[in-house]
């Protein structure tokens, strides 16, 4: 536990949530801003910063328990139609809390008034380009493999 992590503190029951489901692994609550209603974070007990520091145990753990919550979220309204799985790393990736965390965001219609852009950048790569960065990101798995063995 890191004292001064927000998430941390609910964890504990210093901060009050409004929680909708907790074992030993996660704990999951209502985000205070609801984004849109039901909006729900996931969050494991463990203080880990962000998905980068996960183990496969953790992993596995926190993953499997997501989509059980979203049944939840979603059946508790009729009128939700889709939802939003978000999980943000870093800074630059709007992460505001570092404390690892999953925000299940339902979907009620397409003007709900929540919006992710995904830009299509495809013009600026060619084959060579695409190719350069596959292996790129086949190394790093090479090398994982071989630290994490």
């Amino acid at each position: 536990m890191d004292d001064n992590c927000i998430f941390c503190k609910i964890i504990n029951g210093e901060i009050p949530s409004y929680t909708v489901y907790e074992d030993d692994v996660v704990k999951a609550f209502l985000d205070i801003s609801q984004g849109t209603p039901g909006h729900t974070l996931v969050i494991p007990k463990k203080h880990v910063p962000d998905l980068f520091a996960y183990d496969a145990d953790l992993a596995a753990q926190v993953f499997s328990r997501i989509p059980k919550i979203a049944r939840a979220v979603k059946a508790s309204n009729p009128a939700i139609k889709g939802m939003n799985v978000v999980n943000n790393n870093g800074e630059v990736a709007y992460q505001s809390v570092f404390h690892s965390h999953f925000h299940l965001i339902p979907r009620y219609t397409s003007d709900d008034d929540f919006k992710m852009i995904f830009k299509d950048n495809s013009g600026n790569y060619n084959d060579e380009k695409y190719k350069e960065i596959q292996q790129s990101i086949i190394d790093q798995m090479k090398e994982d493999q071989l630290c994490n063995g």
